[in-house]
């Protein structure tokens, strides 16, 4: 059973689309109140719970921030933008992940349910680890790296700022990952990849 908290803190979600779905309704099980959505487009938004506006419309001096677009480049966008407003950037686990005593997990990150992040793993700014996400001990994993669901990464891997994992992919222990690559879904890596490689 999940305990409230007294004061719970209170969470505004930047992205009113699926991922910022799972990303509210984490938080809620974490214990946070979600108080909103930003959103660039409110009218086209799949939220229904909750309200959805622009960032100019909303009204929130209190809350915590947290941005939950899938797309990284434009989740690091977006991070950097609300950062330089001097808001502050929450980083939300679900209550069934399992997180080491050891990992390190950085600002803005997302860990979905059922997600392991195992000893010794650093996780960076604005990462996406996904539903049933496997990281493995010592791996580095570098920001704004989307894990999607079901990915699993062997001990000691590394990937660069703003890589794409697909579902199900998997990447075999100490292999090295480029920054912006694109993992395609089912994958298994088994050797390194350059800056912006693809593989599907």
């Amino acid at each position: 059973m999940i305990q409230a908290r007294s004061n719970p803190t209170r969470l505004v979600i930047y992205g009113a689309g699926g991922h910022g779905l799972v990303v509210a309704e984490a938080a809620e099980a974490a214990g946070y109140q979600v108080v909103g959505f930003i959103d660039d487009a409110p009218s086209q938004s799949i939220i229904t719970r909750w309200p959805v506006s622009t960032a100019e419309e909303f009204q929130e001096e209190l809350a915590t921030y947290i941005v939950a677009i899938g797309e990284n480049v434009l989740r690091q966008s977006a991070t950097n933008k609300l950062t330089a407003e001097g808001v502050k950037i929450e980083t939300v686990i679900h209550p069934s992940a399992h997180i080491s005593s050891s990992a390190v997990i950085g600002s803005g990150v997302f860990v979905g349910p059922r997600a392991v992040v195992h000893g010794e793993a650093q996780i960076g700014n604005g990462a996406i680890i996904n539903s049933g996400v496997i990281v493995e001990h010592h791996c580095n994993i570098g920001a704004y790296v989307h894990l999607a669901p079901g990915s699993v990464l062997g001990g000691a891997v590394n990937i660069e700022p703003l890589t794409l994992v697909g579902l199900n992919a998997t990447i075999l222990p100490q292999v090295c990952i480029g920054s912006q690559c694109i993992i395609g879904a089912g994958a298994v890596i088994r050797q390194n990849m350059a800056d912006g490689e693809k593989s599907v």
